[in-house]
């Protein structure tokens, strides 16, 4: 999928896209998701199997990852160029966003 589309797709990423692939800084498999994400969200966010998986079915699908078995024969996902492409733009997007929640909040004290 070429990068503009896959930008229109996923931006702004739901909370649960946007966790599966920040977990990706290096190849995991589904199991290692579901607990980096529990991890970095220090409990706040658990994802279910379907769900997770449901997601990295549609991300391969779209070339935000790749799939391969390691030596164990365990499926590995891992984020592509494209998918990295799409989370810097995430990223921006939400560096936007706390900007403008900090320079805002004092109105909603």
């Amino acid at each position: 999928m070429e990068i503009q589309k896959m930008l229109k797709k996923y931006v702004p990423m739901t909370e649960t896209a946007f966790y599966i692939l920040l977990s990706l800084t290096e190849p995991r498999h589904g199991y290692g998701i579901v607990k980096h994400v529990e991890e970095i969200t220090t409990g706040r966010l658990v994802l279910g199997s379907g769900t997770v998986y449901g997601t990295l079915t549609k991300m391969q699908k779209d070339g935000v990852i790749t799939v391969f078995a390691d030596e164990h024969r365990k499926t590995v996902y891992e984020i592509t160029d494209a998918g990295k492409e799409l989370m810097k733009a995430e990223i921006t997007r939400i560096k936007e966003v706390h900007r403008n929640a900090i320079a805002f909040e004092g109105g909603f004290k």
